[in-house]
């Protein structure tokens, strides 16, 4: 159990940020300005169900508008608060101004558990929570852009779109006013993957820093890694199937709400993950270990640790135990303060979750791009690079018949060289690219600051450093 003594979410963040705010020189108040939560809503509002009325109470929280529109997603979970928005909010912020996509942070939630209501009664739900916020511009392509979160999926994504839509039917970026949307409803491909897609690149550059790694006390790549993933939902699932499948790492665990599975030999999250969808969990999976107190294996050894569902899992309680040289936040706040500090003591390299986690808002901001040029990514371009390619391909071959060189293409290279990029193919692309860039950034400041000792602080000083250029210029 979580110590009481241990500082909330929202405190934790604060305390991280000041960490790093204590290694640079910011104009008096400008600290504070950048800290602060600009803005939180509060929407109480009823809903006809079953006969009767039903109150629902929901939050959307805007930390910082030194860019905007704002971006944060929106989270249906019966414990969300007003403080854990708002740290969610300067997470985004952060998270943004570090990867380089040009949104403020946001945040949103809804007090409701979506398991307990039909289909129909969370549209209306959704709709109606939509149009409180909508009619005060907390939902608009130019001001505030919501996404899915926790509870959340392409689905509400949809209701909220259309239910925008409904209210200005003139609006014709409406489709931008979320992100996160199915393909038919203005989504864009790779969103889904996004997060998880974005640890997997996030790992992947770590791994090109020889230096980095040997902080770790690993060696080569990613390959035969022993990895644990806490929370096999959307984000730990994809970070799993990526690395086991593109690069050749062993998933030995899954930690899961009824308990966790452990094999050395490594196990198949599609599985997995279809297992947990016909029982509801993980116990009674043939192939691997079951324990029932799954959060003892956070503690178990391994070389990479994925914490992928919910805040402050690593605390003061079990930091000590835990025996991982890298962890990777694939969630937001997995990895309390109090407990960071611990880590940091025992030497073990976090990779933080303003950056590990920014390949969902990355790819937001590729959708929100789509949906405001109207157009579709590779459409313009893709045939004719393909044209180009054929060409030269055509070349190569007129050349080696008639000087008689005997040269031929292999089957595989001329599909792969012929093949123009389509929108996923450019999707995962500018993720890539921008996952490696940030990471560089990160890296370069860890390296060149001796008093930073850690990556976290060092991704702090990178975007705090942004949002107050950012402030500097709007005259601030």
């Amino acid at each position: 159990m979580l110590d009481t003594k241990e500082p909330g979410f929202r405190e934790n963040v604060d305390l991280m940020f000041r960490r790093a705010v204590a290694h640079l020189d910011l104009p008096p108040g400008l600290a504070e300005k950048i800290q602060i939560c600009n803005s939180t809503y509060t929407v109480r509002f009823g809903v006809r169900l079953g006969g009767k009325i039903e109150t629902f109470v929901g939050y959307r929280s805007v930390h910082s508008e030194h860019m905007e529109p704002v971006k944060g997603g929106i989270r249906y979970a019966i414990e969300v608060n007003q403080n854990e928005v708002e740290a969610l909010a300067a997470l985004m912020t952060y998270k943004c101004a570090l990867v380089e996509t040009p949104f403020g942070g946001a945040k949103g939630g809804l007090c409701i558990d979506p398991r307990k209501y039909e289909e129909h009664e969370l549209e209306k739900i959704t709709r109606r929570f939509a149009y409180e916020l909508a009619k005060r511009d907390l939902i608009n392509p130019a001001q505030n852009v919501p996404a899915p979160d926790m509870g959340t999926s392409e689905r509400e994504m949809a209701w909220i779109a259309d239910q925008y839509a409904r209210m200005n039917t003139t609006d014709i970026n409406a489709r931008a006013c979320v992100t996160g949307k199915p393909l038919n409803a203005g989504g864009i491909k790779g969103r889904v993957e996004a997060t998880g897609r974005g640890v997997q690149y996030a790992l992947q550059e770590f791994f090109r820093h020889p230096e980095d790694v040997a902080k770790t006390g690993l060696t080569g790549d990613l390959a035969g890694k022993r990895i644990i993933v806490q929370g096999l939902g959307n984000v730990g699932y994809h970070a799993a199937k990526f690395l086991r499948e593109e690069d050749d790492a062993l998933i030995i665990g899954i930690i899961e709400r009824d308990g966790a599975l452990i094999n050395d030999k490594g196990m198949d999250p599609d599985a997995v993950r279809n297992w947990i969808v016909q029982t509801g969990g993980v116990k009674g999976f043939e192939g691997a270990e079951y324990v029932e107190n799954g959060a003892t294996i956070l503690e178990a050894e391994c070389d990479i640790l994925i914490p992928a569902a919910l805040e402050g899992v690593i605390n003061i309680n079990n930091a000590s135990r835990i025996r991982a040289p890298l962890i990777i936040e694939a969630a937001n706040g997995p990895i309390t303060a109090s407990a960071d500090e611990v880590l940091r003591e025992k030497e073990i390299i976090i990779i933080p979750d303003l950056y590990a986690n920014a390949g969902g808002v990355t790819v937001s901001y590729f959708e929100w791009v789509k949906n405001l040029s109207h157009i579709r990514f590779g459409r313009m371009q893709r045939r004719n690079e393909e044209a180009h390619a054929l060409t030269l391909v055509r070349e190569l071959e007129r050349l080696s018949a008639d000087k008689n060189l005997g040269w031929e293409l292999s089957p595989n290279f001329k599909r792969r060289y012929l093949q123009g990029a389509d929108e996923l193919q450019l999707v995962r692309s500018g993720l890539d690219d921008t996952m490696r860039t940030a990471y560089q950034s990160i890296s370069e400041e860890w390296h060149r600051r001796p008093d930073v000792k850690d990556l976290r602080t060092a991704a702090f000083i990178v975007a705090i450093e942004r949002v107050a250029a950012s402030y500097r210029a709007k005259g601030l």
